[in-house]
């Protein structure tokens, strides 16, 4: 059944280009302590060119375990992969590069189309030619997103059986719907927006996400539970603020019951993790130590 409402998922999201070869090029190797950082520029969707970081830990004696990171948005368009690098002020210390290196992770990140050293078109202009077009925004940032699986699976650093994703905001709904599209993903961490699309609406707080966000069509057929649900049995954390307004806590107590039976009936519900702190659109201290424990727990 998850394979048929996947492939029905991903046909929501716009004409999507063919899988062409993933091609790399170098464009900067940097040396820190504990880990080295490579500035890539990456074909991923034969359009135009995804720069990306990767970052690889000091003193690997096999293939390592490895994670997605996804950035998010904030209307910090021109931050974009470089949050994961130099942090952001609603995230905690240090970077992820940084925390992830300690915990011996490689990791990934790429500019979303908009963002970083693609920022320049603006989102909305971005999203009226792709729907002329045939194509979805978020559809694309799905692709994309996609596609950097394929190739940080495919480094010799890394064991592709063993891969994460994580994010905040944007890059928090970017993780739970690459884990959902995506069975390579074996663990997934989400903080502060696990928003359910119906509470959403039911407190008119569209405008608390990005034009980038919208699917056509997406609610006659999926709610947010039924795309989590996707993700089952694999490991999925979500941390979510009681104070955010784009994340109503009801619909995270609302998600969280439509899907905790299914990773129970998997016999996972220790897999399983959706949590509201007192908190608005934030990470806190706790919350890293919290998505750092799930990922040496599931990776």
């Amino acid at each position: 059944m998850f394979e048929s409402r996947r492939a029905r998922l991903w046909s929501l999201l716009g004409d999507l280009p063919p899988e062409s070869p993933i091609t790399a090029e170098t464009i900067e190797v940097q040396q820190h302590p504990g880990y080295r950082l490579e500035k890539l520029r990456l074909d991923l969707n034969g359009l135009e060119p995804v720069p990306a970081w990767l970052m690889v830990p000091d003193g690997l004696r096999g293939p390592a375990p490895a994670v997605v990171f996804n950035h998010s948005h904030g209307g910090h368009y021109d931050r974009g992969k470089d949050e994961f690098v130099l942090g952001q002020d609603y995230l905690a210390d240090p970077p992820y590069c940084q925390a992830l290196a300690a915990e011996g992770y490689v990791a990934l990140a790429i500019d979303a189309w908009c963002f970083g050293e693609r920022a320049g078109r603006s989102e909305l202009d971005t999203f009226k030619r792709m729907l002329w077009r045939g194509q979805v925004l978020w559809g694309m940032m799905c692709f994309d997103s996609y596609r950097a699986l394929d190739y940080l699976a495919a480094r010799p650093e890394v064991d592709a059986g063993r891969i994460g994703t994580l994010g905040l905001s944007m890059g928090c709904t970017a993780a739970w719907w690459l884990a959902a599209l995506d069975e390579r993903i074996k663990a997934c961490c989400g903080l502060v927006c696990l928003t359910d699309y119906e509470a959403l609406l039911a407190h008119g707080r569209e405008a608390c996400h990005g034009i980038y966000y919208y699917v056509p069509g997406l609610l006659k057929e999926f709610g947010t539970d039924d795309i989590v649900r996707l993700i089952c049995p694999r490991a999925f954390l979500s941390i979510n603020g009681d104070r955010d307004d784009g994340t109503p806590p009801e619909g995270v107590d609302r998600v969280r019951a439509a899907v905790e039976p299914d990773w129970a009936r998997a016999g996972a519900a220790e897999r399983l993790s959706i949590l509201r702190h007192d908190v608005d659109h934030r990470e806190t201290p706790e919350m890293r130590r919290l998505v750092l424990d799930w990922l040496r727990r599931h990776l």
